[in-house]
């Protein structure tokens, strides 16, 4: 099962909040967290693409995603 990198939260939202409540909101978590320990013999990126990436193994690197992709709430 492949793990989801955006968690979801619900914040309590005051009645007395002046401004429009955000109801729901997101983070993202590394894919290491996922990973207990290395396993042996994992693929790797040649050395350009590991520059670029800013990892060696493709199993580590997690496309950061802006906020407007995660499926936050916003006007």
């Amino acid at each position: 099962m492949q793990p989801t990198y955006t968690k979801y939260y619900y914040p309590y939202v005051s009645p007395f909040d002046p401004c429009k409540p955000i109801l729901k909101k997101s983070y993202p978590t590394p894919p290491q967290l996922y990973m207990g320990f290395q396993p042996p013999n994992l693929p790797q990126f040649n050395p350009k693409e590991a520059l670029y990436h800013g990892t060696l193994w493709p199993s580590l690197y997690d496309e950061y995603n802006k906020k407007d992709y995660r499926g936050d709430e916003h006007d």
